[in-house]
């Protein structure tokens, strides 16, 4: 471990428990102090196919997943088959008792000997990687405690007993041990969130009020999440019918005044899209949290990609503003989650939280967020003065009108999908249609006035300037750290807004690098693009990902090797 971090992967069919393993180590790490980051790996289906959960673990932050394996959990044949030649030289090797591989460095674990069913040979597992990485054996053990307490003493107990076995026959193991984890004299208090988990958070803190949704991989859990914690607050979560019918539902609660958001992925939303621009024509505040996953169609529905940019941006037809926020942190999915849900308020528009399965599923190890720091939000107005004069669509200069709910007081408040007056009834006047686009038109210039400026670390005036946006964000930042280590002068531009762009606050930082290459997980390089169309700059050395894993820094590192341009055809 020369990073000072532990990689730990364990693999196996869906159904042999191998989830359980990790995220009970998980949790025991995060309880014990440890920085952590979790990539998950699974095939569309309940049982059987490939999946895996790694776990990097250290005493200082860690970034992005790693492809070089310390330790191999493998419950099966293929797993050995699949993951051997990743194990590091001298990394560990642990299977059960039955699988077919030698060597110096494997492990075998008795789990008939160390459990007295096959249902503990989780906990067994569990106590023979605390053992090796050097975890204190409390950690597992309180969180065992704590997890079968309302199944009564003797499940405790039993738990406890296999556990305590386990770590002791692992501890006496010498042969090819590992260097064990620094402990952490001062642990601290630390969550333990997948980014759909922080989303959740962050529209809770944001007062939703309302999610409508029709479940697709990988966006689920964000309603999920809410479903088990949204009811102590007041929210209600609707599973409709299909995908057209949540976002209407969504359309339909903001009208009554109720904080929305929807989730879904790459195909659920395109059958949204004709609501999103009923939302355009209405001007109608709600969050859409869009997670994506490769296309075209089904395409690989549990792996990760950034290639649904474009969808977000030029869905719906006619033209309307948006805003698009793309998260490169757990934290980031909390905090802008809530920078979401206000400009969505403040500008009666839809705004987009895009995160990808990569994030989403992960899970990291973050510090408990300050609640007290959460901006208000803009709310509906609710004065119901001169009702009888009342306009919903009244022309303004900043393109924002008062927005009313209905039942709230005299006031009349219509909604129509038809071009309409500023009182909002149905017109074919074409200069009122001339008058009411840029009415709409002129909150685009409050959200780009809004737009959050790109993250700039590294070197000033760079030779080499990695851009990037969205969840790529930590491989990015540990290959450029890698390369700075080299003595390269590298500089790192992370976009977490993408749309709008403010030309003036990244085009410096574009020019004074000798050379630009942008990092982003599709294949035709649509950021790029979007950068040429807002900034006038075409980047035209990319590295591009779209095999459904994540970045990696030393896939980008391999790939600059040979940055080439895109798949254009002119």
């Amino acid at each position: 471990m020369p990073d000072g971090s532990v990689n730990i992967l364990i693999a196996g069919e869906a159904g042999q428990g191998l989830v359980t393993v990790g995220d009970l180590l998980t949790k025991s790490l995060v309880r014990s102090g440890y920085l952590v980051h979790v990539t998950q790996d699974y095939h569309s289906r309940v049982r059987g196919g490939h999946n895996s959960f790694a776990i990097r673990a250290a005493t200082h932050p860690v970034e992005a997943p790693v492809d070089e394996i310390d330790i191999l959990v493998a419950l099966n044949q293929e797993s050995i088959d699949l993951h051997r030649s990743q194990v590091k030289d001298g990394g560990l090797l642990l299977l059960g008792e039955s699988l077919d591989l030698d060597g110096e460095c494997v492990i075998r674990i008795p789990f008939k000997e160390l459990a007295p069913r096959p249902i503990f040979y989780n906990v067994a597992a569990l106590g023979a990687l605390a053992s090796v990485i050097g975890l204190d054996r409390e950690a597992p053990a309180s969180l065992l405690k704590k997890t079968f307490a309302k199944k009564g003493e003797e499940i405790v107990r039993q738990n406890l007993e296999v556990l305590e076995k386990a770590y002791d026959w692992a501890t006496g193991q010498g042969r090819c041990r590992l260097a064990p984890l620094p402990p952490v004299e001062h642990p601290g208090t630390r969550l333990m969130l997948t980014g759909n988990q922080a989303i959740a958070l962050g529209a809770m803190a944001a007062g939703v009020k309302f999610c409508s949704f029709y479940p697709m991989t990988p966006s689920t859990t964000v309603a999920l999440t809410l479903a088990a914690h949204g009811p102590k607050l007041g929210i209600m979560v609707e599973q409709a019918e299909d995908e057209i019918a949540a976002m209407n539902m969504g359309l339909g609660a903001a009208f009554a005044g109720a904080r929305t958001i929807v989730p879904t992925s790459g195909g659920g939303f395109a059958l949204m899209v004709e609501a999103l621009s009923l939302a355009g024509m209405i001007e109608q505040p709600i969050v859409v949290a869009l997670i994506q996953r490769p296309g075209p169609a089904t395409g690989l529905p549990t792996r990760t990609e950034q290639g649904d940019l474009n969808l977000a941006l030029y869905a719906g037809h006619g033209d309307f503003p948006r805003a698009i926020f793309a998260p490169g942190t757990v934290e980031d999915f909390f905090r802008l989650t809530i920078q979401a849900f206000g400009q969505a308020e403040k500008w009666q528009s839809p705004a987009f939280v895009l995160g990808d399965q990569y994030l989403a599923d992960s899970y990291r190890s973050v510090a408990p967020f300050d609640l007290d720091a959460v901006p208000e939000i803009v709310g509906p107005d609710l004065s119901d003065d001169n009702a009888d004069g009342y306009e919903r669509y009244a022309v303004t200069e900043s393109g924002v009108s008062p927005r009313r709910i209905p039942g709230f007081g005299k006031s009349l408040v219509l909604a129509d999908s038809d071009e309409h007056t500023p009182d909002g009834h149905i017109t074919e006047d074409l200069a009122v249609r001339n008058t009411m686009v840029e009415k709409r038109l002129r909150k685009g210039c409050g959200l780009y006035a809004d737009a959050l400026p790109p993250e700039y670390s590294g070197d000033g005036t760079p030779d080499l300037l990695l851009v990037n946006w969205g969840t790529s964000r930590g491989a990015v930042l540990e290959a450029a750290a890698e390369l700075r280590a080299k003595g390269a002068k590298v500089g790192c531009l992370h976009f977490s807004q993408v749309w709008p762009l403010r030309p003036e606050t990244f085009l410096s930082a574009l020019q004074a690098a000798k050379e630009v290459v942008c990092v982003e997980g599709n294949a035709t390089g649509q950021f790029a693009d979007l950068l040429a169309k807002a900034a006038g700059v075409r980047i035209g050395k990319l590295v591009l990902r779209y095999d459904g894993l994540p970045f990696t820094a030393a896939y980008i590192l391999d790939k600059l090797g040979s940055v080439s341009e895109t798949l254009r055809c002119v």
